[in-house]
């Protein structure tokens, strides 16, 4: 081929020579506008992944070692994890409250479950398949067909609102689970069904609700006007199995003691062995915290002032939370700095079985905070390992020793066992493994 001798074609031919050149990179290296080009693409990456791709955080790996053994045994996955969890403990299992308590319970997270798309998901001592419809709707049935017994969420096809079974292709309506379709029978009884789900979806969760009394009305969960309005955006997330009782993590925030106790060493100090860390001096977290019961019965506030003391001089960092304790499960809290404006976190704990919790923490806040929440995710998610370290050794005692500063102990477990009944499953009928 002949090009036109120009400027276009000295390019081409000096870039097919460098091109065969056996130390390309070497030139490469060298050649300041390709030096410049290849900082600005990393720039503008680097600027993306601060703005628009947010951090997750999962854990796996848990400590089995008394405090002062230096040896550490990690899992790498969430099955092992749980294996771990479920062969490891050893306690008092006549003190433990039932379980499973009555609430709703985000069983999963809404970005996980597309349209025309099915889950299984084990929790709550239940086997439950949930499907989005091909118009967005979510539903849950329980996961195994009434028919033998096939899983509906391994195979099955969303088909409308309805989910065929992969075995013999019968279908059951979200709705009602009534059978809808067997291909090979026009006979459907009306009993041919399966269990439904009482369900929702609100702040970036799907909730089930949860409760062994038939009678009893699920109240709302509140919605998020920040998140509804798309004012504060999802910056990231993280992902805990925790190794004790349900109630254990909630009570956390009526423990007001343990703030100092566990939280005031800075978070660079890490989550394990921090008293010892070189990073100490660098200062550390001021707590004040209170917690008090509201006029809804299934609501408990949490509130908390922040400060951190840099150099153990200079204050900085305030920030003020109000957490929202909503049933026994679900956790709303709401920051605010001076500084850095509002943040939202949703927790949520998911008991995969009785002294197995998954718990999931969703930030939310302004874009133009991204880069910061990125340290937030980490800094929260240091925190709230340092509280594992406690939940996965302890024991619950049902009647503690307290001393009259504890007193909102006290009241929180007055307050949290309205969500127990007398039908509610005790530890050792819930629990089918021999600890």
């Amino acid at each position: 081929m002949n090009l036109p001798n120009t400027n276009f074609s000295k390019i081409l031919m000096d870039l097919n020579t460098i091109l065969g050149h056996d130390n390309f990179f070497t030139i490469l290296s060298y050649t300041p506008s390709v030096k410049v080009l290849c900082s600005i693409i990393f720039l503008i990456l680097l600027l993306y992944w601060l703005f628009y791709i947010p951090l997750n955080w999962t854990w796996y790996k848990d400590q089995w070692e008394d405090y002062g053994s230096d040896k550490r045994i990690n899992c790498k996955s969430k099955r092992s994890a749980i294996n771990r969890l479920r062969s490891n403990r050893r306690i008092g299992t006549k003190e433990l409250p039932p379980p499973y308590p009555n609430g709703w319970y985000g069983i999963l997270e809404s970005s996980k479950l597309s349209a025309g798309e099915s889950k299984h998901i084990s929790c709550l001592g239940e086997q439950l398949v949930v499907f989005r419809s091909e118009t967005g709707e979510v539903y849950i049935l329980d996961a195994y067909c009434p028919h033998l017994g096939a899983n509906l969420s391994k195979g099955g096809r969303v088909i409308g609102d309805n989910i065929e079974c992969p075995f013999h292709h019968w279908s059951f309506r979200g709705s009602d689970g009534m059978c809808t379709n067997i291909p090979y029978s026009s006979n459907i009884h009306s009993s041919t069904k399966t269990k439904t789900w009482t369900s929702t979806e609100v702040n970036g969760f799907i909730f089930l609700w949860y409760s062994v009394e038939g009678s009893e009305v699920p109240w709302n969960i509140p919605k998020s006007i920040g998140v509804a309005n798309n004012e504060l955006v999802y910056l990231g997330r993280n992902e805990f199995y925790v190794n004790c009782h349900i109630q254990e993590i909630p009570e956390n925030g009526a423990d007001l003691g343990h703030f100092q106790a566990i939280h005031d060493d800075n978070v660079v100090c890490g989550y394990w062995n921090q008293k010892r860390s070189i990073f100490r001096r660098l200062g550390y977290h001021k707590w004040t915290a209170s917690w008090k019961r509201t006029d809804l019965s299934h609501v408990a506030e949490l509130k908390i002032s922040h400060t951190f003391h840099l150099f153990e001089k200079f204050k900085c960092f305030r920030m003020n939370v109000i957490g929202k304790q909503i049933g026994p499960s679900y956790v709303h809290l709401i920051l605010n700095s001076p500084t850095f404006g509002d943040v939202e976190i949703f927790q949520t704990i998911i008991p995969v079985e009785p002294l197995v919790q998954k718990v999931i923490h969703r930030f939310y806040s302004t874009r133009k905070m991204a880069p910061i929440m990125k340290f937030f995710v980490f800094a929260e998610s240091v925190m709230f390992q340092r509280d594992m370290n406690i939940w996965n050794h302890k024991q619950y005692r049902r009647n503690p020793m307290l001393v009259l500063e504890e007193a909102p102990l006290k009241k929180f477990r007055k307050w949290y066992a309205q969500f127990y009944t007398v039908n509610s499953k005790s530890f050792q009928v819930a629990n089918n493994y021999d600890w």
